[in-house]
């Protein structure tokens, strides 16, 4: 017939290899998704670093203390054997920036609570030693803040910062316990009760209803929240509570601190980006610190080495005293219980405390909860072996509370 003819057939779509190209819309959205994603990023990492500037920025630096310090190196103890830390905790009564309801201004800053914060070098325990402002001490010649130097004089604690400032506290506390200081902060009125407003109180217990109109206080009896006001009349108060003594204002102080440390610990404020930052933010408005823990990661740093801390390992004591022999306002310490505890801590040894001062199945006391007594405080009586085989006294039991304490006083 004239021959097959061969035509080409096109495949069936589903065949076919030259799919074409995608819609250039396609294109576009996902070049818009891109360049969003990578906006948010920015403003995401913009904001965080804008907001730790912040932060950062807020802490004072104190290099005066600093300065002074280095004046006086070759005087002051020499660090301890392990990465042990002390940091000295002082509040500052600063009658301004808003503090001037507290009182008149004196023209000088003075310091009625002060704390020698001891973290162990593995940092599963800490010891807070109060030290009473009416203890008599030695304190050294120091520079005056206007210039010039005070004499050397034995003079109860708190004169040192109300003339001296930090430099020669830290200088006192030294020369009296033997343990290098590493680095102090300072806290005054209003950032206190900032921090404790940005964790939204903290509880304390009160055995019997309180009103004092010089500390700002009403309070019933009982378990309550107080907020940052109400906090700050309570671990300043004397007159409104029990006996009005120094030594029930310390003892109202540590419960107060075991109490703070607990809800911070309980509620993971330093592990929630919602509830940290206003913490934060209170405190390094309020702090002024010497240039090892003058920035955000440093202070955040010890914040969480300190929440680490099992409850039942943080310990509150007033060093050993009892009342000084020639003015019975003023205080001295008991030894050898006080000299025993600075050992203990300036070599990194655990400390015991009860809440009688009383070793188990002991009633040896170290002299602690004196007072006013005029206790002469005697060590709880044992030994402990050292590695030379020799038998070392070990410190005696302190009078004093760990954190894990219920604030109302329950076992």
């Amino acid at each position: 017939m004239g021959g097959d003819v061969t035509t080409s057939a096109e495949p069936p779509a589903e065949d076919r290899t030259d799919d074409p190209a995608p819609p250039r819309r396609s294109y576009r959205w996902l070049k818009i998704l891109a360049v969003a994603t990578a906006l948010l990023v920015l403003a995401f990492a913009g904001g965080v670093y804008y907001l730790y500037q912040r932060l950062d920025g807020n802490i004072t630096t104190d290099t005066v203390t600093e300065t002074e310090l280095k004046v006086h190196a070759s005087e002051r103890p020499t660090a301890g054997p392990t990465s042990a830390e002390n940091i000295l905790l002082l509040g500052s009564d600063n009658r301004g920036d808003g503090n001037e309801k507290y009182g008149e201004d004196s023209g000088t800053q003075r310091s009625d609570t002060a704390i020698l914060l001891h973290l162990a070098a593995d940092r599963h325990s800490a010891t807070a030693m109060s030290i009473p402002r009416d203890l008599m001490a030695h304190v050294p010649s120091c520079a005056k803040p206007n210039g010039g130097k005070t004499e050397p004089k034995l003079e109860q604690f708190n004169w040192a910062f109300q003339f001296g400032g930090a430099a020669c506290t830290i200088r006192t506390v030294e020369d009296m316990t033997g343990i290098r200081i590493d680095h102090h902060l300072i806290v005054d009125f209003s950032g206190f009760k900032k921090i404790v407003n940005a964790i939204n109180g903290v509880d304390v217990c009160l055995a019997d209803p309180v009103h004092d109109t010089k500390a700002h206080l009403d309070l019933p009896a009982g378990r309550q929240t107080l907020n940052g006001e109400q906090a700050l009349g309570y671990v300043r108060a004397r007159h409104g509570f029990g006996d009005g003594s120094d030594t029930e204002r310390m003892d109202r102080q540590q419960g107060f601190l075991g109490s703070l440390f607990s809800k911070v610990s309980s509620n993971g404020v330093l592990l929630n980006p919602t509830k940290v930052y206003p913490v934060l933010s209170a405190a390094t408005s309020s702090l002024t610190a010497d240039p090892g823990l003058d920035s955000l990661s440093e202070l955040y740093g010890l914040a969480r080495d300190i929440q680490k801390i099992p409850a039942g390992q943080l310990r509150f004591l007033t060093v050993p005293r009892e009342q000084y022999t020639l003015d019975h306002n003023r205080d001295q310490l008991v030894q050898p219980a006080a000299d025993q505890l600075f050992t203990a801590l300036r070599d990194d040894i655990a400390v015991t405390v009860t809440p009688d001062g009383k070793s188990e199945g002991s009633d040896a006391s170290d002299g602690s909860d004196s007072g006013k007594s005029g206790s002469t405080g005697t060590p709880s009586p044992g030994s402990t072996p050292t590695a030379g085989g020799k038998q070392a006294t070990p410190p005696p039991t302190y009078r004093g509370r760990t954190a894990d304490a219920d604030i109302c006083g329950k076992a």
